[in-house]
């Protein structure tokens, strides 16, 4: 949903193969006509593997990969929360990103070359009050992008972090555990980006020369200076 599938809709746009992944394997066939749809939940190593084979199997080597699974869940303080939904935003934002990245990247380096994109946040810029976790481990996606190309260098991969602002998707739904009004409340008065304008931005990095690597995109609403100051009409 959101992000990740206006991604899919620009790509195929442009006439590319496309295999689908998420747990909610219902939705993935409205997102793109013909698209190869696979369940993959990526906080399970099992479910990541059988993903990449059965896309790899039906559609040849990935040239692209988005990496956009993430969540955030609550607003909960360092001090005073439960730290009941930290494991989740951890396994999910990081660990599911290393275990896709990772069983990608051999088969980039073995085809010649390939382009990782990383949807981060300007959470993993500028921390928050009530976001800790979520930003520490949006944060952490900078280094490992870093390391990426360190370690792929002079090996035809690319490596791309876009890192937006506010935008108007499920994102403040499950955040707020599905209250609807508190989430539309987020938005309010304000001018978001919604999900084609970083679906954009990743399909402007992907289409770069194979020489050009845009290492970081940082997109925000004009409406947003950063988390804690946000222009809204009365």
């Amino acid at each position: 949903s959101g992000i990740g599938a206006a991604c899919a809709r620009a790509f195929s746009a442009g006439g590319d193969r496309l295999s689908l992944g998420a747990r909610r394997t219902e939705r993935l066939p409205a997102v793109v006509d013909g698209a190869f749809c696979h369940q993959l939940d990526v906080t399970d190593r099992d479910s990541v593997a059988t993903f990449v084979e059965a896309a790899i199997a039906t559609n040849g080597p990935v040239d692209v990969l988005v990496n956009n699974a993430g969540l955030a869940r609550g607003t909960e303080q360092i001090a005073t929360g439960t730290g009941e939904a930290w494991r989740e935003m951890i396994e999910t934002n990081v660990l599911g990103l290393l275990e896709v990245t990772r069983r990608v990247l051999p088969h980039m380096v073995e085809n010649g070359g390939g382009h990782v994109v990383v949807i981060g946040s300007i959470a993993g810029h500028k921390a928050y009050v009530g976001g800790g976790v979520y930003c520490g481990s949006k944060r952490a996606l900078q280094p490992i992008c870093e390391a990426i190309r360190m370690e792929t260098l002079g090996k035809n991969v690319r490596v791309t972090s876009v890192d937006p602002g506010m935008v108007d998707t499920e994102f403040s739904v499950v955040r707020f555990k599905g209250d609807e009004a508190k989430a539309k409340k987020v938005y309010e008065g304000t001018r978001p980006l919604v999900a084609d304008d970083v679906a954009e931005c990743v399909l402007f990095a992907a289409n770069r020369p194979a020489h050009v690597n845009l290492d970081n995109i940082l997109v925000m609403p004009t409406d947003q200076a950063n988390p804690y100051f946000v222009h809204r009409e009365p």
